[in-house]
């Protein structure tokens, strides 16, 4: 173990060297240009054609953008400050101050990067400061990450969870005549690949997303020699959209990610949006770069479970009490949320039981559901919420149901992909939705009339499509697309109000539609309005942003016997467009002596 760190700065560099890695980053600009580790000179590219080493970027808008893509902007420092230099560790500040001068070239933020190296670690830690100012101009900051380009002729083996890990196709795979495009820049079909075995799969980096909550490490191993190389997140605190929000994490290149805002997913709702003058302040990270190695190659992917054990110790560290910054809230300087959630159901218990298995987060008073598109809060106090009571939405007892209210279409049917467009990964794979193109298999399985689900005959898990798509037309046409739920009542409540909830998993560029029993009717019972941004159909999610919708059924509108909802999705301009159901429910009018443990 190294006795102490060494800080050299040369011309155009600094270089930091805890006698287990070396770190080389440009001076003033703080890019990471080499990582010297384990007998290798650097594990970092710096030979692409774009992308080389590593980086802090961000991607950002004028104000009033409705793009949630910009301008990028590798983030380069125009100070090189030691805040601290010691036995114990090292952390550099590069500093980058907004002025008027470079506006529309340069996000409105000052920027503060920091780099943290402790003594005898095999890693260093990034964390950086992002502050809008009251004399700065409105701007959307659309996504903002750190990235690192590692060497393509050492990293070829990816790992973001034990049942997502394999040999992956090199970057010169996706190029013109190794590689073809497909419906979007980011999936290639691999048709004359390096190494043949990669043949005829897809490559498409949103295949490897994963959810916040799951995504707290992944990264690269090399063979020979046998190094891994890993991103560890500690922490969801920094990230927006809560821990369901998904977004990339390793892919082809090879490179890793940490990405900290991102509209991925989501659209607009996760755009941080500042008004001219705005106060704002925000700690992203830090998150910890982990290098480990084995001597006997035999056990080279072992490395991946102690990138796990690595993780679970920056777990434990959190919040980290080396980070030098005042904005960084220690431990004993962090607010505190006390209480007991509880839930109300009636169908379960009279009485309110506590909640098991719950994500506690904290976001701004709001309607319900609001914390998953936030992304500004403060820290807080010392605050006793007493006991809080979610109650489900209910008006009376359930008539009939379709999925399981999960915020996620998983329950549905996946169907088989088309095997010109193979991930072998995701082959007989928990994560079947992954696979590219699904959404061309509906017009296959219902190639001249929509899906039809009859209420207790049909099984949502073999005869539910787990999005609702549109349906090709012709070359670049494409048509709307209703689907029917059959359902019988044998005595309609006279006068009462039924209550159809239609909880959706995601959304994209959509109007949801419902008629009821009549397929022409206009204006429908109900409709959405435009909604949804979250691509979640390309990108091959299995859920976006929620949307919950409660539309009132009169009884007079049903018939004793059969009946029939209609559910158009009415907006038909591209193949992406589309919406994914969570659950269905239709509930009847409650009675004034309705009493749930009678039913």
């Amino acid at each position: 173990m190294a006795t102490r760190i060494v800080t050299t700065k040369l011309e155009d560099l600094v270089v930091i060297d805890n006698g287990v890695l070396q770190l080389t980053l440009s001076n003033p600009g703080g890019i990471v240009r080499g990582i010297q580790y384990n007998g290798v000179d650097n594990l970092l590219e710096l030979h692409n054609k774009d992308l080389n080493g590593g980086f802090w970027d961000l991607n950002w808008s004028e104000a009033g953008s409705s793009k949630t893509r910009g301008k990028f902007d590798t983030i380069e420092g125009t100070n090189l400050r030691v805040i601290v230099e010691n036995e114990e560790l090292v952390e550099l500040s590069f500093t980058r101050t907004w002025d008027p001068s470079v506006q529309g070239e340069q996000a409105p933020l000052s920027i503060d990067r920091r780099f943290v190296m402790l003594r005898g670690s095999p890693g260093f830690y990034s964390y950086a400061i992002f502050e809008h100012s009251d004399d700065f101009p409105g701007f959307n900051l659309n996504t903002t990450r750190i990235a690192f380009m590692l060497r393509k002729d050492l990293f070829h083996y990816m790992a973001i969870a034990d049942n997502k890990q394999r040999f992956m196709p090199l970057p010169d795979d996706r190029l013109p005549g190794r590689g073809q495009e497909l419906a979007y820049p980011e999936a290639v079909l691999l048709v004359d690949p390096v190494e043949p075995e990669f043949k005829g799969e897809v490559d498409d980096k949103y295949q490897y997303s994963l959810e916040n909550k799951d995504n707290q490490v992944h990264g690269w191993i090399s063979l020979d020699p046998p190094v891994g190389f890993w991103q560890i997140t500690p922490s969801n605190e920094f990230r927006n959209g809560g821990p369901f929000k998904q977004d990339l994490t390793s892919h082809v290149n090879p490179t890793t990610l940490a990405i900290f805002v991102t509209s991925h997913y989501a659209g607009m709702d996760l755009i941080l949006k500042f008004q001219p003058g705005e106060i704002w302040k925000k700690v992203f990270g830090p998150v910890f770069i982990y290098l480990n190695s084995v001597s006997n190659g035999d056990d080279t992917l072992s490395l991946w479970d102690n990138a796990k054990e690595q993780m679970k110790r920056e777990v434990q560290s959190w919040p980290y009490s080396f980070a030098a910054s005042d904005d960084f809230p220690k431990s004993n300087q962090r607010g505190t949320v006390r209480g007991k959630l509880l839930v109300h159901d009636r169908y379960i218990s009279e009485d309110s039981i506590p909640a098991k298995a719950a994500h506690v987060g904290l976001a701004p008073p709001g309607d319900n559901g609001s914390w998953q598109r936030e992304s500004k809060l403060n820290i807080g106090c010392d605050v006793d919420v007493g006991d809080l009571t979610y109650e489900p939405p209910r008006d009376g007892p359930t008539l009939w149901e379709i999925g399981i209210p999960d915020r996620t279409a998983a329950e549905f049917y996946v169907p088989d992909p088309n095997p010109m467009y193979i991930n072998k990964l995701y082959v007989n794979h928990p994560d079947r939705f992954r696979q590219y193109g699904l959404w061309e298999r509906y017009a296959e399985l219902y190639p001249d009339e929509d899906l039809v689900y009859t209420v207790g005959v049909s099984d949502y898990r073999k005869d539910w499509f787990y999005a609702q798509v549109t349906r090709r037309s012709g070359d670049n046409a494409y048509k709307s697309t209703t689907w029917q739920i059959k359902f019988n009542i044998d005595n309609v409540v006279e006068g009462g109000t039924y209550k159809l909830r239609l909880a959706l998993a995601s959304a994209h560029n959509s109007e949801l539609q419902v008629r009821m029993n009549n397929a022409a009717a206009n204006p429908p019972l109900f409709s959405s309005g435009a909604i949804g941004e979250d691509n979640a159909i390309a990108r091959h999610g299995i859920h976006g942003i929620y949307w919950l919708f409660n539309v009132d059924i009169a009884a007079s509108q049903l018939m004793q016997g059969e009946n029939t909802i209609y559910l158009t999705q009415a907006r038909s301009t591209s193949p992406f467009q589309g919406i994914m159901y969570d659950y269905v429910r239709l509930e009847s009018p409650s009675p004034s002596d309705f009493h749930p443990f009678l039913q």
